[in-house]
């Protein structure tokens, strides 16, 4: 018989949310990237648009303020997402996919911390 699997689903990723109509909305995400549901996200300043939130830079989207609740396909062009991008909400800490350059234990904290300033809480077992 064959093994099926199945992709992480929103249900996967967030585990509590006080109102989706307070904490979600509707972005333009970057183009060049196959973003995966549980993406941690950053603004560019200069033009408005998300992307994966790198480790470090000097443009806006090194500050981590938003997940993405679906994955988007934004290889070829801008694209439309649904962020989670306030809270009260709870996320599984598991879920949560992150830029390549965030590679330490210590960087994922410092992104984590900079979720739960946005009132988005990562959390082990959730």
């Amino acid at each position: 018989m064959p093994v099926l699997t199945q992709p992480p689903s929103m249900g996967d990723l967030l585990k509590y949310e006080d109102n989706a109509n307070y904490t979600r909305e509707t972005v333009t995400l970057l183009a060049g990237t196959n973003y995966a549901i549980g993406s941690v996200l950053g603004i560019v300043t200069a033009s408005g648009k998300y992307t994966l939130s790198p480790d470090t830079g000097a443009t806006g989207e090194e500050v981590a303020v938003a997940v993405l609740v679906e994955a988007v396909d934004a290889t070829a062009a801008d694209a439309t997402g649904l962020i989670l991008a306030r809270g009260p909400a709870i996320v599984s800490k598991a879920q949560l996919v992150f830029d390549a350059s965030v590679s330490t234990a210590a960087k994922i904290t410092a992104k984590e911390t900079q979720l739960v300033a946005a009132g988005i809480v990562p959390r082990t077992g959730a």
